[in-house]
């Protein structure tokens, strides 16, 4: 499992739209987040992860569809949105992924590891359970002292 990241975006929203700054300067998406490699992505304010989710759609897909949703099918996006203004958003890539299975399954364990630091994140309204490999959690172990390290911890 090859994993890239994280690339970290400035997310300014209302409950409708968004806007995105990247570390470059521009107010787009970069490579991979606009591929349909699978990706993690931590949604964090406040310096604390409050989502993590995956996807195989390029970011501003992804974030558009979890932005306008309305309930209809029974999803009503992202709950934060409606809550806040501003978050970050730091995005992996599994480099050499077809499918989503290996991402969901660090999906779960990043999680896992959020709720070992203290509480599950605020906003988490799904997770993916696959049986995890050390490769895994090895993976996720990289990913959180990651988030912690760039001072975001869950409290």
């Amino acid at each position: 499992m090859k994993i890239s990241g994280p690339a970290r975006y400035k997310l300014s929203f209302d409950a409708k739209k968004f806007t995105v700054k990247c570390p470059k300067g521009t107010d787009k998406f970069c490579s991979p987040a606009t591929s349909k490699l699978p990706k993690l992505y931590i949604v964090s304010i406040n310096k604390k992860p409050v989502y993590v989710g995956v996807t195989k759609q390029s970011m501003r897909n992804r974030l558009r569809y979890g932005f306008t949703a309305s309930g209809r099918g029974g999803y009503y996006g992202y709950a934060w949105r409606r809550e806040f203004t501003e978050a970050t958003i730091d995005i992996w890539c599994h480099e050499n992924g077809r499918d989503t299975l290996d991402i969901e399954t660090v999906e779960a364990e990043v999680v896992f590891l959020i709720r070992s630091a203290g509480q599950w994140p605020p906003y988490q309204t799904e997770i993916h359970f696959h049986s995890p490999t050390q490769m895994h959690r090895e993976v996720a172990t990289a990913i959180w002292r990651t988030v912690t390290k760039n001072g975001q911890r869950e409290t």
